[in-house]
């Protein structure tokens, strides 16, 4: 599928109605998603053929451009059942098929690397302290093949340093920085919208027999 093609298809989605400010929720935009997994495949082959989890999944964005793009099963989770729903309502306008569970990331009691890759669009941590960091952590620890995130370009030094350090990634890569349009969706935005930097980041996890040494 061609790039176009992919952001064409994702623009169609349905968001949020109402998103909910505790939870950062942000729409992840056609333009952003469809370049970030086609370069997850085109770039890595990281989606065609392979299992492919979306963190934090929202209205599912993510996960359904990995789904169009060939991936053998994407699973979706998020603790929202309103933004499940949508995921859901979503899926069957694409007519492609995604698992969806509702748990929180950071109680997901998956054992192992069972996900071949993660793609994920968490919250930026700037209602909830660290809520960014504890959606890398978990991912490294169920991807056995890379970890697709988007992260503030302001936080770029202290997440490779964590990454590598304290989350048991072999290599961490900002493959580009993007520009995150926010629409104005809460009241305390001033602004009709505002434009952040954000980088696109790779991260390889390490064979679970070497995350120990």
């Amino acid at each position: 599928m061609k790039l176009k093609q992919l952001e064409s298809l994702l623009g169609n989605l349905q968001q949020f109605d109402n998103p909910k400010i505790e939870l950062e929720q942000y729409p992840t935009g056609a333009h952003i998603a469809s370049r970030m997994l086609y370069t997850a495949e085109n770039s890595f082959g990281d989606v065609s053929n392979k299992v492919v989890a979306d963190f934090g999944c929202g209205c599912g964005t993510l996960g359904l451009a990995a789904t169009l793009l060939d991936a053998e099963h994407v699973i979706g989770l998020d603790v929202d059942d309103e933004s499940l729903e949508i995921a859901s309502i979503n899926a069957e306008d694409l007519e492609v098929e995604m698992g969806l569970i509702q748990c929180e990331i950071k109680n997901l009691r998956w054992q192992g690397q069972i996900v071949d890759t993660v793609v994920m669009n968490p919250p930026f941590g700037t209602r909830k302290k660290g809520a960014d960091m504890e959606f890398l952590s978990t991912a490294l620890k169920v991807a056995s093949q890379a970890v697709y995130s988007l992260h503030k370009t302001t936080t770029r030094e202290h997440i490779k340093r964590a990454a590598l350090r304290d989350y048991g990634a072999s290599s961490a890569e900002v493959l580009c920085e993007l520009r995150y349009d926010l629409p104005k969706q809460y009241k305390f935005h001033k602004k009709k919208d505002v434009d952040i930097a954000v980088d696109l980041w790779r991260f390889v996890p390490k064979p679970k027999h070497e995350s120990s040494s």
